[in-house]
């Protein structure tokens, strides 16, 4: 079975843990046996964010004074190759016989995208609420509310292209477990005569997944995350879980941004745009949820 599967940030980091190294490589460690199993005998792709660490990035390049910072195209790709290097070596350490690839992949994304006027996507750490307000006095960035805390939002333009694609579709045929457009691809816009040149944005992966299952012609889009389904009332007394739900069902409920909102956009995009199921579960049960076992199946 071909799949492509998006990877939630907890793959790597715990929610409130410290953005260590030696953290994300032991997580990603643990999650190796679950995820190397619903690699088994499938054609996979492996799409992982990296809000955290792109935002991680984004201040030490503040805190150099010698240089301007780097805009978030380079540090997308340098946060592609560091969580790319982290899951293929985890992935290889638990299935040696198994080809895996991380690939640097580009997404472009259209300029006039009305998301560069309205900034939505989390990165970087928790806040609080006067620490916030401070480093929006001196960098200019912009906060959202995150739970109790604040955190730095971007530009999240959807993704239009994979420059990438015909590569990835010949490492899928091959069957190498190809790691790509990590983090929701490195933001590209295109300039005359066919070139391209980076943008100030982060993509958001779970859409980046959605597109490149779509044009990969995969037979179900899976969304690794933290929760073991969606859930309608979360985290009220009433909280109920979704186990099987058509695509326009599920378009009439509202979630959470930066958090289960884009999985179910980007679960209902391919529903409804391929005609085949797409499955949001939790990453511990990765196994089960590529099965149809556990998680929420969104149907076409």
């Amino acid at each position: 079975m071909r799949l492509v599967i998006a990877l939630g940030g907890n793959a790597l980091l715990k929610r409130g843990e410290p953005l260590t190294a030696e953290n994300q490589k032991r997580n990603m460690q643990a999650a190796a046996q679950s995820l190397a199993h619903a690699c088994d005998g499938n054609e996979v792709a492996l799409v992982h964010g990296n809000g955290p660490q792109v935002g991680l990035l984004a201040l030490e390049a503040e805190a150099y004074r010698g240089v301007p910072p780097y805009p978030l195209d380079l540090l997308g790709a340098e946060s592609q190759g560091m969580i790319g290097y982290v899951i293929a070596q985890a992935l290889r350490n638990e299935r040696p016989q198994r080809e895996i690839a991380a690939l640097l992949t580009r997404i472009r994304v259209d300029p006039g995208d009305s998301a560069f006027e309205h900034p939505t996507k989390p990165i970087g750490p928790v806040y609080g609420a006067l620490e916030a307000e401070s480093l929006r006095a001196a960098h200019g960035w912009s906060f959202a509310a995150d739970g109790d805390g604040m955190r730095r939002v971007v530009a999240s333009p959807r993704p239009v292209e994979i420059i990438e694609l015909p590569v990835i579709g010949r490492l899928m045929d091959a069957g190498v477990v190809t790691v790509c457009a990590g983090g929701g691809g490195i933001p590209v816009r295109a300039l005359p005569g066919g070139a391209h040149d980076g943008i100030e944005a982060v993509i958001d992966k779970d859409l980046a997944a959605a597109l490149l299952a779509q044009r990969l012609r995969a037979e179900r889009l899976v969304i690794l995350t933290d929760v073991d389904a969606v859930y309608l009332g979360w985290r009220t007394a009433r909280q109920q879980p979704l186990r099987r739900i058509r695509a326009a069902d599920l378009q009439l409920h509202c979630f959470a941004e930066g958090s289960m909102a884009p999985k179910v956009e980007a679960a209902c995009q391919f529903a409804l745009d391929t005609g085949r199921p797409a499955v949001i579960g939790a990453l511990s049960q990765a196994f089960a949820v590529v099965a149809g076992e556990a998680g929420t199946e969104v149907l076409p």
